[in-house]
């Protein structure tokens, strides 16, 4: 985050209630200032301890608590708030929020958060959820610019299976980053990603690949998003979770990629081509597997396309591509020459020798390179690296004054 930011959470009197503490404690982890406010009926599922601990400060229940010191509570703790998040929300509280009472610590305070983002996730059985009453009051507080979190499916408390479980802490938390982290400097821009690696057939069990695990094509796609942008992730097969809030087209081999990344290029902005896709792929796949014979076996390879290339020789007027480079032996000469080769705005070049870089970590080191500059990024997190690549790119657009 650029600056430290208050999270208001909200807690009602649901069993999800528990699954809030874990959210607030990965809150705090990241940065934030979080202020828990709860119902009283919330105390009956998890004591108000539990969020004092963990967030130091007091937890909010009553409204007419004296010992604060003397000052309008609710509108205090509204005023700090740059996002609030209702989790687990009951179909009570939905409609008091839907119709504007304010009868609690909770509502009270939500009612004076009137310019911050509101989210919320509701938590209920799932013919409560389903109930023509609570989708009314839900559909009443879309309109009011409240963000409707949809509850997961699965056994809930009451027995039954079905719509209506609290989604787990970890997805309530790329909610909160995907509202608040970031500044919205890419708001308007469309983006699109390559990620992971391809699979080229030789059989039908067998293929070649590479090492790729596609984190660093995801954390583009991710920060993209967070930063407002409208994303779409062309993405090889890899073992990563479909990051949320951003359009995930799934490809397997090098040619099911060119021919995704071509028709959505058409309408991007920004072209970030972070996939390892393989330069050659078997001329010839079989229809059945391969036995194993007593010789040695060769297998005829066939170029793929050049999908950068293909890129770089059709860029619309004001788009901005950017490429990849992974090299084992001169960087800058061979990264410089790719550039110039296929029409590239920029690289981000990167050696399999430097310790921290390379596939399959959480870490990169990479070197911006653009026609006339180039800037050698510190080892970092392929969070940060990808928010200094886009920093660069804006840069380049001429829509960011660089430090």
């Amino acid at each position: 985050m650029e600056k430290k930011k208050t999270v208001l959470l909200g807690v009602s009197g649901g069993i999800a209630a528990y699954k809030t503490a874990s959210l607030a404690s990965m809150l705090i982890k990241d940065g934030y200032d979080v202020e828990v406010l709860m119902t009283k009926n919330a105390e009956n599922f998890i004591n108000p301890i539990v969020f004092e601990t963990l967030t130091g400060h007091k937890c909010l229940v009553d409204t007419f608590d004296r010992n604060f010191e003397f000052k309008v509570e609710h509108v205090a703790v509204a005023k700090k708030a740059d996002a609030v998040l209702i989790a687990p929300a009951t179909a009570n509280v939905i409609a008091k929020l839907a119709h504007g009472i304010a009868d609690d610590m909770l509502t009270t305070t939500v009612l004076a958060c009137r310019t911050c983002p509101k989210l919320i996730a509701p938590a209920m059985n799932t013919e409560m959820f389903l109930n023509p009453v609570v989708q009314g009051n839900l559909e009443i507080l879309k309109k009011y610019g409240w963000q409707v979190i949809e509850p997961a499916e699965g056994h809930l408390a009451c027995g039954d299976t079905g719509t209506g479980k609290m989604p787990e802490s970890e997805v309530l938390r790329k909610y909160i980053y995907q509202t608040i982290a970031l500044e919205k400097d890419m708001t308007g821009k469309k983006v699109l990603v390559t990620a992971g690696p391809t699979q080229e057939a030789i059989d039908p069990v067998r293929y070649i690949t590479n090492h790729s695990s596609g984190k660093m094509g995801y954390a583009i796609a991710k920060v993209c998003a967070a930063r407002g942008a409208e994303v779409t992730l062309v993405s090889g097969p890899t073992a990563l979770e479909k990051p949320l809030f951003v359009r995930t087209v799934p490809v397997v081999s090098a040619e099911d990629m060119y021919q995704a990344v071509v028709k959505e290029a058409e309408e991007a902005d920004i072209v970030i081509k972070a996939a390892a896709v393989a330069d050659y792929r078997p001329k010839h796949t079989a229809d059945h597997k391969m036995k194993k014979k007593d010789v040695d076996l060769s297998i005829e390879l066939a170029r793929t396309h050049d999908i950068l290339a293909a890129l770089g020789g059709n860029k619309k007027p004001g788009q901005f591509l950017c490429g990849f480079s992974m090299e084992t032996e001169n960087l800058i000469e061979n990264s410089v020459k790719k550039l110039e080769k296929k029409n590239l705005d920029m690289i981000a070049a990167n050696s399999l020798n430097t310790a921290g870089a390379g596939f399959q970590g959480d870490t990169n080191v990479v070197t911006l390179i653009t026609r006339d500059s180039q800037l050698q990024l510190p080892l970092l997190s392929k969070e940060e690296t990808a928010g200094r690549i886009l920093d660069r790119i804006l840069e380049c657009m001429g829509e960011k004054t660089g430090e």
